[in-house]
């Protein structure tokens, strides 16, 4: 019996792997989200005295804070190519200013600015 494996060599994208997000993707955001948590939560658990809770505290808020930018990053991309929202945030921060975007963001007619006709030399007519 002939069996074949089949192996992820050939992929275009990294593979969705949580409510429309890839590895990488999920990475930044929990890592984004304990760098708000943890001190956030330890320091309101010291200020209550009960520092060992800000873990738990900062737990649930990672959780939390993952399952809602997942779900909205899903929304997001449904229906949109690959790459579409950081085509869209670079968009974004070039009309805010914060940042110069790499995208043609320009609509109306083009020109090559010639003006009139332009009389070819001899040897190329």
């Amino acid at each position: 019996m002939d069996t074949q494996e089949i192996l992820a060599d050939r992929l275009n994208a990294e593979p969705v792997i949580f409510r429309g997000c890839s590895a990488s993707e999920l990475g930044v955001i929990v890592a984004l989200a304990a760098a708000v948590w943890l001190p956030l939560s330890l320091l309101l658990a010291w200020l209550g005295g009960a520092v060992t809770m800000g873990f738990g505290i900062a737990g649930i808020g990672i959780v939390a804070t993952v399952l809602g930018i997942a779900s909205l990053f899903q929304r997001l991309k449904r229906n949109r190519p690959d790459g579409y929202y950081q085509q869209r945030c670079a968009l974004w921060l070039d009309d805010k200013g914060l940042k110069r975007s790499p995208f043609i963001n320009r609509s109306g007619t083009w020109d090559i600015g010639r003006r009139g006709h332009v009389t070819l030399p001899l040897r190329h007519r």
